[in-house]
């Protein structure tokens, strides 16, 4: 699972990525210029379960002020969050 993500499957991610606030946008669109040529399957699943929340939801776990709780608790969640966090 820790494989290269295809081209095909880096752009469908990018797509499912869009959001519709803003701040949650520049994270993101940070997050893909500094990681998209080394994104591994298990970050994607951890991306891709970021973008099941709700915006504002999400942007209190990019800010940090939530941690992620329930079935978000997982490693690759962790792992994404980290580098999202992390200033370019």
């Amino acid at each position: 699972m820790d494989t290269a993500l295809d081209s095909a499957a880096l752009s469908k991610l990018r797509w499912r990525c869009r959001r519709g606030l803003l701040e949650n946008d520049l994270f993101i669109e940070r997050f893909f210029s500094s990681h998209e040529a080394t994104l591994t399957r298990r970050q994607a699943a951890g991306l891709e379960a970021l973008m099941e929340l709700a915006d504002n939801d999400l942007l209190d776990l990019l800010l940090a002020r939530k941690e992620p709780s329930g079935d978000l608790d997982r490693d690759e969640v962790h792992a994404v969050l980290a580098l999202m966090r992390t200033p370019a």
